[in-house]
């Protein structure tokens, strides 16, 4: 049994609680733990998953968040940048599963966060428990 984090951006929570349930029942039916915990928007997710990483006390980690295109070029900037801290991690040997949504709007959003379509969170808690073993293999 690993343990995993779940690191949220919690900004739409409703969203983000479909994005949870869905990564917390994928990594509980493979008999994993999970726990959550929330940081202000998706730039902050690569960093507390850094030092969460550096404690030792978790096998792995999925990112939760949404950002929604907005009016202005901050879209793009939150989403490239959420996900290239995510890839430096992951290239560093740290099991992450990014499930932060980077979508038009709030109804492609919800398509991608519900559990009973495409389930996104439960997505990332895959890819996360797939780089996991990976890891361990070649350990």
């Amino acid at each position: 049994m690993a343990k995993f984090l779940i690191v949220e951006a919690r900004f739409y929570d409703h969203l983000n609680d479909m994005l949870i349930a869905g990564a917390k029942a994928t990594l509980e039916a493979a008999g994993h733990k999970a726990e959550v915990i929330t940081v202000p928007g998706a730039l902050e997710i690569p960093g507390a998953i850094a030092l969460a990483d550096e404690s030792g006390d978790f096998d792995g980690f999925a990112a939760i968040g949404v950002v929604i295109r907005g009016e202005t070029y901050h879209f793009e900037i939150v989403a490239g940048e959420s996900a290239r801290g995510i890839m430096a991690l992951t290239m560093d040997g740290v099991a992450i599963g990014n499930g932060i949504l980077t979508v038009e709007n709030e109804a492609q959003a919800i398509v991608r966060a519900d559990p009973a379509q495409k389930d996104k969170g439960g997505e990332a808690a895959k890819a996360a428990m797939a780089l996991l073993a990976l890891r361990e293999r070649w350990a």
